[in-house]
């Protein structure tokens, strides 16, 4: 496709970076309203689908109902869908791209079905990166904490977009030069079925205890397959987890009306948002990506979901982290892979850390993650 090149976009100006550096430390007030306030029944459901979760502890409530938590639990990255800012509502640099890029999750209780969440925030860091996709970059980091209706803090996060300029990512940038020149890929029936056992051979450990005792450092964890990606999955992700502008009629015009730089106009002459990236192919490749791709909190949760799957309902995931490498166009597969590299005991909690990488079909790095999970001891 044709990417257009008559018009440039925002820069990144020391004077817009002295603005956003006065903004460090302070508590952000109110945003844009989340998508959830509640882990509501189907709340929870439609965020496990949105990433292809099937597991029955958050879908299935007579089944939940039997385990040691007596009811549905939320998946560890529902609270992507109680907080734009964690999900990538960045502030200031208008009109200057963001790509959410990484977080570091850290988990303190259960979301229960029916608990509501609420949020306090603040802009903890800016970081400037020389990148091969657009040159100069900026990551802005931001921490969120969550509290249920009882005011117990349930998790805490950081996460960090990386701000850069679509004009020096389109023109310049080095990083998708030759994904760019690929003729698409195309699949035959034989490669989608191959990568699908994966999808017919799926474990959720379930009701199956893994003991501590059990797990031997360097011990692998089931692949886990992701795609072929597809418009038709980022909206599925989208669906349960709200994204950040997506906005219809006149709630849309509010949005631009009051943010206009979040309104870039489209091949009609329309204002519309920059998340079109992942549904947008002219737009994606307008601002320096390979093709319309997947979400960053999206590709998080599939690093979580492989190690729920794997811990079973009496494990508890503590910490995760995700360091996003490359985007997921259109077409892609991705495959997850583990191993554990820790046991430990602490606190008389026995932990294990697993470590995780994600690649394409063509061997390409994706994302980098790690997770510490503490599992049920036999003694």
């Amino acid at each position: 496709m044709t990417v257009q090149t008559e018009r440039s976009f925002p820069k990144i100006t020391d004077a817009g970076l002295d603005d956003l550096r006065e903004r460090i430390g302070k508590k952000i007030g109110a945003t844009a309203e989340p998508w959830c306030y509640e882990a509501t029944r189907d709340n929870i459901r439609h965020y496990a689908h949105g990433i292809g979760d099937d597991n029955p502890l958050w879908c299935d409530p007579d089944y939940a109902a039997k385990t040691k938590h007596g009811g549905i639990l939320a998946l560890p990255s529902f609270l992507f869908s109680t907080s734009r800012i964690v999900s990538g509502y960045v502030g200031g640099l208008p009109g200057v791209h963001a790509m959410w890029s990484g977080a570091d999750w850290t988990w303190h209780k259960n979301v229960n079905r029916n608990d509501e969440i609420r949020t306090e925030a603040y802009l903890k860091d800016l970081i400037e990166h020389q990148t091969r996709f657009a040159g100069r970059a900026i990551q802005q980091v931001y921490h969120v904490d969550f509290f249920n209706q009882e005011g117990d803090k349930v998790a805490e996060a950081d996460s960090w977009c990386f701000r850069t300029e679509r004009d020096h990512a389109r023109e310049v940038g080095t990083k998708y030069k030759d994904v760019r020149e690929r003729q698409p890929r195309r699949y035959t029936p034989e490669e989608i079925g191959e990568a699908c056992k994966l999808y017919a051979n799926e474990e959720v450990r379930g009701a199956v205890p893994r003991y501590w005792e059990d797990v031997e450092e360097g011990q692998p964890l089931p692949t886990m397959f992701k795609g072929p990606m597809t418009v038709t999955g980022f909206i599925a992700y989208a669906q349960g987890w709200g994204g950040l502008y997506i906005r219809a009629n006149k709630l849309a015009w509010k949005l631009i009306d009051a943010h206009p730089g979040v309104g870039i106009t489209n091949r009609f002459g329309i204002p519309d948002v920059p998340e079109r990236v992942h549904w947008e192919e002219d737009f994606a490749l307008e601002v320096g990506a390979p093709g319309a791709y997947d979400y960053g909190p999206e590709r998080t949760s599939w690093l979580t979901h492989h190690l729920t799957n794997w811990m079973g309902d009496d494990g508890f995931l503590r910490k995760a982290h995700c360091k996003i490498r490359r985007h997921n166009p259109e077409g892609d597969m991705l495959f997850i892979k583990g191993h554990v590299t820790k046991k430990w005991v602490e606190n008389g909690k026995h932990l294990v850390e697993i470590t995780q990488e994600a690649r394409n079909q063509d061997d390409e790095l994706s994302v980098l993650g790690s997770g510490v999970i503490e599992l049920p001891s036999r003694s």
